[in-house]
């Protein structure tokens, strides 16, 4: 890792705080801008139902700007200043229904474990001949290719996020079924993911999910009618939760690339199985190119995003072969991961993925 951290230039890894605030300023502005702006012109009738998807496709799209900013604090890429680097980034989750310093853990651990078969966290594939594939190679079986891949879309867009959190889906299964809002969920020993001083700030964040819960039902109960709070927030909050499974989920599947066990994962390798893809110019703005730099922040997760485009090419230049970017449009890549991506199987010395069962293979775990 040393010799890959040197062919990156000295200050992509130097934090401005004033530069990561105006940025924080600059996504909250929009998101709260938008949600003025629907309120005062957007009649509250179903005859605006039209104009209300729109509003919670493009307010949704803008908030998850302050869900990747909150996402640079947890990983101290913020700021030097830690007391403003955890109170925005607290904020800004607490506020999201994310809860801060959980997800600050599992993340770390996701990037310290990148692609590791056992021991990741997050899009951890299952493997075949297991029940959780078998479930899923059976539903494929009953309703044929192509509606299986669209629903299996609608589900882990709509429920992929909320049932990770209260359940660890997808996470490593050394740890079990995990919770983010119950640290004493899942295995408590060599592998816990919340082990020592991490549960005390598991329920740390619980206070500030807690908090805005309430809020928004106090908001419904003062308006008479839970509409506007559906209206004005939960919309906008599932188009944000989309872009974020969309985001993860892209950046580290795809039919060619491997998971590993053992001796054969490291660091850098893990960090280098992850992928960048072309989402436009529109979208990088607005998400701080969270999934067009995302293989640098795996090298080093403490790159300001404004430094990672910098950080980006210089890894292209120095490391041609190990770098990786699709340019396939992210429709359709999302569709070849949602209809291929079903299960892994041990190929060699890599985790390879299938969409077809296959009966002699051994998995890891019963």
């Amino acid at each position: 890792m040393a010799e890959v951290l040197n062919k990156i230039p000295k200050h992509c890894f130097v934090k401005d705080t004033a530069k990561s605030l105006m940025y924080a300023a600059v996504s909250t502005a929009i998101t709260v801008g938008l949600g003025l702006a629907a309120f005062a012109y957007i009649p509250m009738t179903l005859a605006y139902l039209p104009a209300w998807i729109a509003y919670a496709f493009v307010a949704g799209t803008a908030s998850t700007g302050c869900w990747v900013v909150a996402h640079e604090c947890g990983h101290g890429a913020f700021s030097d200043n830690r007391a403003i680097q955890d109170t925005v980034g607290y904020i800004l989750h607490s506020l999201l229904l994310v809860p801060y310093f959980s997800w600050q853990r599992s993340h770390a651990v996701h990037h310290s474990r990148t692609n590791h078969v056992m021991e990741g966290e997050t899009h951890v594939p299952a493997q075949v001949n297991t029940p959780d594939s078998d479930v899923v190679f059976k539903l494929r079986d009953m309703l044929g290719e192509g509606p299986f891949t669209a629903l299996n879309l609608v589900g882990v867009f709509l429920l992929g996020w909320p049932i990770y959190l209260l359940t660890g889906a997808s996470g490593g299964p050394v740890r079990g079924a995990t919770n983010h809002f119950n640290p004493n969920a899942g295995d408590q020993g060599k592998h816990a993911l919340f082990p020592g001083k991490w549960r005390g700030k598991v329920w740390q964040s619980d206070v500030g999910v807690v908090a805005v819960v309430a809020a928004l039902a106090a908001w419904a109960v003062s308006a008479g009618s839970v509409w506007p709070v559906a209206a004005l927030y939960l919309g906008p909050y599932l188009v944000c939760n989309f872009w974020l499974v969309l985001y993860t989920w892209l950046q580290h599947t795809d039919v060619d690339v491997p998971h590993f066990e053992g001796d054969q994962w490291n660091l850098v390798k893990g960090a280098f199985m992850t992928i960048d893809r072309p989402y436009g110019s529109i979208y990088d703005f607005l998400h701080h190119r969270i999934g067009s730099t995302h293989v640098a922040h795996h090298i080093n997760h403490t790159i300001p995003h404004y430094h990672a485009k910098e950080a980006t090419e210089a890894l292209k230049e120095a490391f041609p072969d190990l770098y990786l970017y699709d340019p396939t449009p992210i429709v359709t890549a999302t569709w070849r991961v949602g209809s291929k991506c079903i299960a892994v199987y041990k190929r060699g010395n890599e985790w390879v993925f299938t969409d077809e069962r296959m009966p002699d293979a051994k998995p890891l775990i019963a």
